[in-house]
């Protein structure tokens, strides 16, 4: 019998109701972690460079783009992490389809 591929398997695990309501809420800390990683690489930058623009440790830079990390980042230093790299933030509201 053939493994599942990451999409099958994740098609499979979404259908269950508890396991998407936890993968809907991670989901915007993912993107902001993985678009950090995507404007600092855009920027030429690696991780011991924008910790010294940033007075900081390559561990820290480490642990603010890890999806792993348990650290929730203050705006702030998502702020002073995007001038580093040459961006600005946007923050957006999206209306939620089930206000429950």
């Amino acid at each position: 019998m053939a493994r599942p591929n990451l999409k099958s398997f994740k098609k499979k695990a979404l259908s269950k109701p508890s396991v998407k309501k936890q993968y809907d809420e991670l989901t915007p800390a993912y993107q902001l972690r993985k678009k950090m990683v995507a404007i600092r690489q855009s920027a030429g930058l690696t991780q011991e460079e924008i910790a010294a623009i940033l007075h900081t440790s390559k561990s820290n830079i480490s642990r603010l783009e890890s999806v792993n990390s348990a650290i929730s980042p203050k705006l702030s230093t998502i702020t002073d992490y995007a001038k580093a790299a040459g961006y600005n933030v946007k923050i957006d509201f999206i209306r939620r389809r089930n206000i429950t």
